[in-house]
């Protein structure tokens, strides 16, 4: 492939991508389909639990009493002629060799329990006027490890409305899906994190074992790598094997196990020189399609679905121009492993495989985003706040001199031509340092002093050096205050769920502010300001934007010629 051709189609991916990040997510709506379908496999029985809505009745009638009016909670039970129908012909699922024998568990009404719409996790509230539905519980009777299990789904006089999960020993083959027809799901009784359907467009959307990602940033590129500790087994001894769970205690050495291998692994280039990584950290993470958070505190893991998450850093001098991941981590299971950049126009995914191990990113950017302080006009100097104050004296002096010469007038009858000049000029001093002063007034506008202080504030953590942190706080900063604003400021920009990742701060608004004088009669000014922080934070693959808002109490002062945040009390904070 030529470098013109790459190119282009490296730019075609990029906006792409583009438009990808607004909806990364595949949202099928099957989990408020009119009847949901969980199905559980395990090494003796297929379990299927089923809400039934009213519209699907029909499709169901062979499982269903012929009258349905018993009361909210009671079970009822269907004729067994009916029943074998139903399991033969309708909901039948089947190995290679045989259909299996089913049986009702348990049949009754009860209220829909609402779900997520995008992860088909029941929601923590409850609607407070739910629907009935026909709840029921199905097993079928499982001989030996089949390696494909097939699933019918009923029809009756009219096709069900189905959306189905299936877990095959505790491991979710797919996401929320509609089942039509029939599936097909192939079985790994050794790790089922690798059971999957016939058709891939059924498997959940979080498949591989492991991926990656780059986050281009002035001054820093981040690598995050996701992956199973199973997976790791074979180039490296983890200690996993024939274990079910990782307990807490052996998670703290796994993780720098873990760590210290991939700090050899993925070699990262910058600007074509290769450079080292620092271990930020290194987590185990709990994933589902609308969030990912760090499991804090410990808990108690399941071997197969365990999943850790590993952050390297590469400090740099500005934005690079390259950056490029070398993947070196495949064998026979793990023949692609999705990968995206993520630069602040958004994610540029792929897929890396032996054949194309190179995820790369160029830097397009137009007009990049680079941290810039804005520029507050100082204090008046003292000169000029003398000038402010005082301008009022040479006009007294000139009506002073005035009402002289008037009486020297009166006494000889001559106007004094110098002293009439003296006044001329004392009344024009005066007229000058009034302007002057009027002008160093207009200056000093405190909005624009806190919207330039505030700015400065949250834009010195774009650096990652924390001594060009301190150093650009100071300038904004004074005194004793300052660790306080580091500490507090590093705290709200921080995502306490995901093990410390950055809010990246887009903008700093605004909406209201009081002024008053200094309670001491001193320089300078209070505050009572209400404000936004709009941000994004990019972490395990996604890119999420955060609003918070705070009202707080500011005292501001002229230290050394320029504005300064002398005091400090927040009042409120939230987040949006």
């Amino acid at each position: 492939m030529s470098v013109r051709t790459r190119l282009l189609l490296s730019v075609c991916f990029y906006f792409v991508a583009i438009q990808i990040r607004a909806d990364a997510l595949v949202r099928t709506q099957a989990m408020l389909a009119s009847t949901i379908a969980e199905i559980y496999i395990d090494a003796s029985r297929v379990r299927v639990e089923l809400e039934i809505g009213k519209s699907d009745l029909s499709a169901f009638h062979n499982m269903l009493p012929d009258h349905l009016e018993w009361h909210m909670g009671e079970e009822a039970r269907p004729l067994p002629q009916s029943l074998l129908k139903f399991f033969t012909e309708d909901l039948v699922i089947s190995t290679e060799k045989r259909v299996l024998a089913g049986s009702v568990v348990s049949l009754r009404s009860r209220y829909r329990i609402a779900r997520d719409d995008i992860t088909g996790e029941p929601l923590s509230v409850q609607p407070d006027e739910p629907e009935s539905v026909i709840f029921a519980v199905l097993e079928y009777t499982l001989m030996g490890r089949p390696q494909v299990i097939s699933l019918k789904s009923p029809s009756g006089n009219k096709r069900a409305n189905i959306g189905f999960v299936l877990y095959h020993q505790d491991v979710a083959v797919n996401d929320f899906r509609y089942l039509w027809n029939s599936i097909h799901v192939e079985l790994d009784w050794d790790d089922p994190w690798y059971s999957h359907f016939s058709d891939r467009n059924l498997d959940r959307q979080y498949y591989a074992p492991m991926s990656g990602f780059l986050y281009i940033e002035p001054f820093e590129v981040r690598k995050e790598i996701i992956v199973r500790p199973m997976d790791l087994q074979q180039w490296l001894d983890l200690d996993l094997a024939g274990r079910e769970s990782i307990p807490v205690d052996m998670q703290g050495e796994l993780k720098l196990k873990v760590a210290e291998f991939m700090s050899t692994h993925h070699p990262v280039t910058i600007d074509g020189v290769a450079v080292n990584p620092i271990l930020d950290r290194v987590s185990f993470l709990e994933r589902s399609l609308n969030s990912s958070r760090v499991i804090d505190p410990p808990e108690m893991l399941n071997c197969i679905n365990a999943t850790l998450g590993v952050i390297f850093v590469y400090p740099t001098s500005g934005l690079p121009n390259r950056v490029s991941m070398t993947w070196d981590l495949f064998n026979d299971r793990i023949q692609t492993v999705p990968v995206a950049a993520t630069d602040e126009a958004g994610p540029f995914p792929q897929e890396l495989s032996p054949d194309y191990p190179v995820l790369e990113w160029n830097n397009y950017l137009q007009n990049p985003t680079l941290p810039a302080l804005i520029t507050i006009v100082p204090p008046p100097n003292p000169v000029l706040r003398l000038t402010r104050t005082l301008y009022w004296v040479p006009g007294l002096l000139a009506v002073l001199l005035v009402a002289w010469i008037i009486a020297i007038w009166r006494h000889r009858q001559v106007w004094p031509k110098r002293l009439l000049f003296i006044v001329f000029a004392l009344t024009m001093g005066s007229l000058i340092a009034y302007a002057i002063g009027q002008r160093v007034e207009i200056k000093q506008d405190t909005t624009l002093i806190i919207e330039g202080l505030l700015h400065n504030i949250y834009h010195a953590f774009d650096f990652h050096n924390e001594s060009i942190v301190y150093d650009t706080l100071e300038r904004s900063v004074s005194g004793d205050l300052l660790t306080e604003i580091y500490l507090e400021t590093q705290r709200g920009l921080q995502l306490e769920n995901q093990g410390g990742a950055r809010v990246k701060v887009r903008s700093v608004q605004l909406t209201d502010i009081v002024v008053s004088s200094l309670d001491n009669g001193g320089s300078g000014f209070l505050a009572e300001v209400t404000w936004q922080v709009i941000g994004d934070v990019g972490h395990w693959g996604h890119v999420h934007q955060r609003t918070n808002q705070y009202q707080a109490q500011l005292q501001i002062q002229p230290v050394e010629r320029q504005w300064k945040l002398t005091g400090l009390e927040v009042l409120f904070e939230e987040r949006l």
